[in-house]
């Protein structure tokens, strides 16, 4: 961790804010705080920060709103954190629909949140070095598609951008760098979010999904990223770098 890690909390809950605060700056990180939508637009106008931590349940526009704005703009590589206070599967899902790259239901301790900011900042700046490309090539082509992993775009066989969240092109980049190999939901979740997957824990189905459809990859049979029932995912097409 960096002494320099910025972390923006967005939140209405004056207490949640301080608290959070008060622990994240005993942990050595910067932080500023938001009540709103309109004051986190101030605050990345100011400066970019490492992370967003951002509730779910806002006075004006809610957190889902945010998160696909910010995935929509110029801050679409920004790591978010997502807080839910519903504690509902359906709100989590719809948080990484939208985008998020963690999730955290409300009430929670601190140091899980710390946790859950160390990882997500730990896989955003580099895969672990023993399941990785020391170093990404800068073009990764499969099945039409194109991965520019410096302007960090596909481009679609027609040459259209496909924009991506972080999230979704972490995990493109994990299976074009494991070609042709069965990736566990636990791998993937290691690769990809730093942690090993939770009992129960569906994200990384919801982010193949949603990365299927970005590929226009039929759900019901598809034919670049395929289902291996029990044991996880593959990319079944061949990639070549350059």
């Amino acid at each position: 961790m960096k002494d320099s890690d910025h972390i923006l909390v967005v939140d209405d809950d004056p207490e949640i804010r301080s608290l959070l605060s008060s622990y994240l700056q005993d942990n050595g990180y910067r932080v500023t705080g938001a009540a709103d939508g309109k004051g986190m637009w101030k605050a990345l106008a100011a400066g970019q920060p490492d992370l967003i931590v951002l509730d779910l349940m806002l006075p004006d526009e809610d957190g889902l709103q945010l998160c696909r704005a910010l995935r929509g703009g110029s801050h679409a590589e920004l790591p978010v954190i997502m807080l839910t206070a519903r504690g509902e599967d359906v709100d989590r899902i719809l948080g990484l629909e939208m985008g998020a790259d963690d999730y955290l239901p409300k009430p929670f301790n601190p140091r899980e949140l710390l946790a859950r900011i160390k990882g997500v900042l730990r896989r955003v700046r580099a895969l672990p070095a023993n399941l990785r490309e020391e170093t990404p090539k800068r073009t990764l082509r499969f099945s039409g598609w194109t991965l520019d992993t410096v302007a960090r775009e596909l481009l679609s066989p027609d040459g259209v951008v496909v924009p991506l969240s972080g999230a979704e092109y972490r995990l493109l980049l994990v299976f074009l760098q494991h070609p042709n190999k069965v990736l566990s939901r636990d791998q993937l979740m290691d690769l990809t979010r730093g942690r090993e997957a939770m009992p129960f824990d569906r994200s990384i189905d919801v982010q193949v999904s949603r990365l299927r459809t970005c590929l226009h990859d039929n759900a019901r049979e598809p034919s670049i990223i395929k289902t291996v029932r029990s044991e996880g995912y593959v990319l079944a097409v061949p990639v070549e770098a350059s």
